[in-house]
């Protein structure tokens, strides 16, 4: 079965709260070090728009699997063809080929919403998601040492890309 992509809608936040706030104790993925409740979101989430800078939901088995987002990058008018992406998988579904299936969808979206590039900032530990990205055509655009620090322990950023224009 392959899962669909849907705009997510506010109806939507708690279940993407939810999922990213499971991926806060692993230490891999965000830079979060504690949950963030669905109020500290919701100016996040009203950022995006479906034409331009929209937040997919990713529905498998009529649940909600994940959720991918494209959001601007940096803010400023000179960078309104590139992106920052982030994707979340519930810990129930990783594992399933939901972040490539994910990839590939966003790949298709992206010309109708003139989209020329694709940015991720991905610990350096954090070898399952580098891994996808790089399988996808990804390279290391730049490498920040020991930049954040999780529990003591200091770690690397490293930010992707792709052109995809």
């Amino acid at each position: 079965m392959k899962p669909t992509f849907t705009y997510a809608t506010l109806a939507d936040l708690p279940q993407i709260v939810a999922i990213y706030n499971q991926t806060i104790a692993s230490r891999m993925v965000t830079a979060d070090l504690t949950p963030v409740s669905v109020e500290q979101r919701r100016a996040w989430f009203d950022a995006f728009t479906p034409e331009k800078r929209p937040i997919w939901k990713i529905e498998f088995n009529h649940q909600i699997a994940g959720w991918v987002s494209l959001e601007s990058f940096y803010g400023r008018p000179a960078y309104q063809h590139t992106v920052e992406i982030s994707l979340y998988i519930d810990q129930k579904y990783r594992h399933h080929g939901l972040g490539q299936q994910t990839l590939s969808f966003v790949k298709s979206q992206l010309k109708s919403r003139q989209i020329e590039t694709i940015v991720a900032f991905v610990f350096g530990h954090n070898a399952p998601s580098l891994g996808l990205f790089k399988k996808n055509g990804f390279e290391v655009w730049g490498h920040l040492p020991a930049v954040a620090e999780l529990d003591g322990q200091r770690r690397d950023l490293d930010i992707l890309g792709r052109r995809y224009s």
